[in-house]
């Protein structure tokens, strides 16, 4: 019931995040869906503050995935304030804001939860949901060059392009990890281990700072310093030996870093394949794309955690984490097959350095 739960996450954005894709680029807007998101996310804190039960917990958190397919055009609209060549930099600086907001309300909400209650910090989500939603009033989109109202047809074409049918295939298995670890059952075996609520926070925060940090370096050039292929491969490798180590820790200072390493490798992966997602899209064709990409994704935040359920009810938790660092350990092996090779990147970036001095 866990696994269904954190996954309807998931299974919503799968379903929506196309439609959204296709709706945004059809009309050419972007900051409406961003404050339908917004308010979304604050109805779901509310049904899970309000009703603490199981099936509130299904609904609110499917709630939060409706919200979250929202994400299509924050992304979007977002790297629009930036050169085309610039996706992945782009990327990169929205998830390090992203984790930063994701930090600080972990942060904050595992101590709410122990001094106060359980209700409390949706309570505090909602409050700062409707902050969020007058916030999103004043965003300003920019003007497209080409207004021509796209057909369906010609934007679901852009889902059968080689290049992000791939890095949408690697990003499954990256959300498998991140889903079944963070968001799923490192915390359960955190508890299993004697961890309070105040100290499943301190768990989010190890499992989240790295990801702000790696996001800050994706946006800074280390993506064209060492290559897509590098980093991706890397990353994965990193958050596979991460999730595989887990069951073995006995302590919670080993946990911490156990989940330091594995975000650090996610985190430097993620913006690097939601810039490919879109990089060499046209403008009016962005939101389809993101949202093929992310809708794909979507498998893995609910195949992730209902997976890793199934197994750990018939192996115990041991085997639902050895069987995600399985996951990325293949997610590595193609990303190295099937990535384009970054080296010429890198070298070009090299010539460029030494050219400037």
């Amino acid at each position: 019931m866990v696994g269904l739960v954190v996954g309807s996450y998931g299974l919503v954005q799968m379903l929506l995040r196309i439609p959204l894709g296709i709706w945004s680029d059809r009309i050419g807007k972007r900051q409406v869906f961003i404050t339908l998101g917004v308010f979304l996310a604050l109805a779901s804190s509310l049904v899970m503050g309000v009703f603490p039960t199981v099936p509130a917990m299904l609904v609110g958190r499917a709630l939060s995935g409706a919200a979250a397919a929202t994400w299509v055009t924050f992304t979007v609209l977002f790297s629009s304030y930036f050169p085309s060549q610039d996706a992945p930099k782009a990327m990169g600086l929205a998830m390090f804001y992203n984790s930063v907001g994701q930090m600080l309300a972990t942060s904050m909400g595992g101590y709410m939860a122990e001094l106060f209650g359980w209700k409390v910090p949706f309570l505090v989500g909602a409050i700062v949901g409707l902050v969020g939603v007058l916030l999103s009033l004043r965003i300003k989109e920019t003007e497209w060059i080409d207004r021509t109202p796209l057909q369906v047809p010609e934007l679901l074409a852009v889902g059968r392009e080689r290049g992000l049918l791939i890095v949408s295939g690697l990003a499954i298995l990256t959300q498998c990890m991140t889903f079944a670890t963070v968001y799923g059952f490192t915390p359960i075996y955190a508890e299993s281990i004697g961890a309070s609520p105040g100290e499943l926070s301190l768990l989010t925060f190890f499992s989240t700072l790295p990801v702000a940090i790696a996001a800050w370096s994706s946006s800074t050039g280390l993506v064209a310093r060492y290559g897509e292929r590098q980093i991706v491969t890397t990353g994965l490798i990193l958050g596979a030996l991460a999730a595989a180590i887990v069951p073995f820790t006995k302590t919670l200072p080993q946990l911490y870093i156990t989940q330091a390493i594995g975000s650090l490798g996610r985190g430097i992966v993620f913006p690097v394949l939601m810039g490919l997602s879109i990089q060499t899209v046209p403008e009016q064709k962005r939101a389809t794309a993101m949202g093929f990409f992310q809708a794909i994704y979507a498998l893995g935040m609910f195949g992730g955690p209902v997976l890793v359920g199934i197994i750990g009810d018939i192996s115990g938790l041991t085997g639902g984490f050895l069987a995600t660092g399985l996951i990325g350990l293949i997610g590595g092996w193609l990303a190295l097959r099937l990535l384009p090779g970054g080296r010429q990147q890198a070298q070009r970036y090299h010539s460029g350095l030494a050219g400037k001095q």
